[in-house]
């Protein structure tokens, strides 16, 4: 396996192998207060330096690469842009929070794998502290001939609002197939209309029969714009101690956006002091995988 590097300023950390530049996360949380500003790790790219995520598309603003969110906290939008309530659908509300990075507690910054462990604190609008978050960011298996790299993800959130708080998304809201929440891929416009397949499930089905599934793992395959080729992002459901079934939420089109989804049509609830740890990995390929070649390594790599 090759090795990588880690570099970290006050505002981003760049994770680098053989030359090419394949994780940014920005951890500053800047941006519009309308657009939930948190971290984000954009632009994500193959090994051979091909965009594997889009940032601030026209559609949604608030898409930012990959990214943590949650659409609704007991009313509160960490997601971005407007809100969908029951009884008029989406408005626009003072109610966006954001997601405040403090410390970085552990660093790995060569080797082959390369780490950070992050604090981090969710606050309201109103400047409410809601949530303490322990997250974890872990990149190796770099495999030049094979193409691809991973990225696993971890993470606890801490209740720490005094009170019980909801979360869910705007399906538990009513509206249907809607339960975008969770750990977030927003990809390239040039995807749109990329195959999905799932894990247990045949070839052919489509991301409309995928929506709302249970999966072991979904897999995004696209062609790239200004360069040949095309790429694959294999994501992984990975585990939830909150209780309701990991399921996913996938778009094609108009949109190309993935998500393995804690509270995607069920309402987790946390009292004070309660803790939710989520875990994920993401492999990102540098083509379009065959379906058995999907399914192969869907096997081979999961954790």
């Amino acid at each position: 396996m090759t090795d990588l590097t880690l570099r970290l300023n006050d505002a981003e950390g760049v994770v680098t192998t053989s030359g090419v530049d394949i994780a940014r996360y920005a951890f500053d949380g800047g941006g519009a207060v309308s657009e939930g500003p948190k971290p984000f790790l954009h632009p994500l790219r193959t090994l051979d330096g091909a965009p594997l995520t889009a940032y601030r598309p026209w559609d949604h603003r608030w898409h930012k690469g990959l990214q943590l969110t949650w659409t609704h906290v007991s009313g509160e939008n960490f997601w971005g842009g407007p809100t969908y309530r029951r009884e008029s659908g989406y408005v626009q509300l003072d109610n966006v929070g954001r997601m405040r990075h403090d410390a970085f507690t552990e660093v790995v910054d060569a080797g082959p794998a390369v780490s950070f462990v992050e604090q981090l604190t969710w606050i309201t609008r109103a400047g409410a502290s809601w949530i303490a978050e322990t997250r974890t960011h872990r990149f190796h298996g770099v495999d030049p001939k094979r193409g691809l790299w991973i990225l696993d993800f971890a993470t606890t959130l801490r209740n720490i609002a005094g009170r019980d708080l909801e979360l869910g998304s705007p399906t538990t809201q009513g509206r249907p197939n809607a339960g975008y929440t969770g750990y977030v891929i927003r990809m390239p416009r040039a995807w749109t209309g990329g195959r999905v397949l799932a894990g247990g499930l045949p070839d052919d089905v489509g991301p409309d029969a995928i929506m709302g599934a249970e999966s072991p793992w979904v897999a995004f395959s696209g062609q790239h714009d200004e360069v040949d080729g095309g790429g694959t992002v294999l994501a992984y459901a990975g585990t939830s101690t909150g209780g309701p079934a990991i399921r996913w939420f996938v778009r094609s089109e108009p949109t190309p956006i993935l998500a393995p989804s804690p509270s995607f049509a069920e309402h987790i609830v946390l009292a004070p002091g309660d803790e939710l740890s989520l875990t994920h990995r993401h492999v990102f390929g540098d083509r379009v995988w065959t379906p058995d070649e999907t399914r192969m390594l869907a096997a081979e790599l999961a954790p």
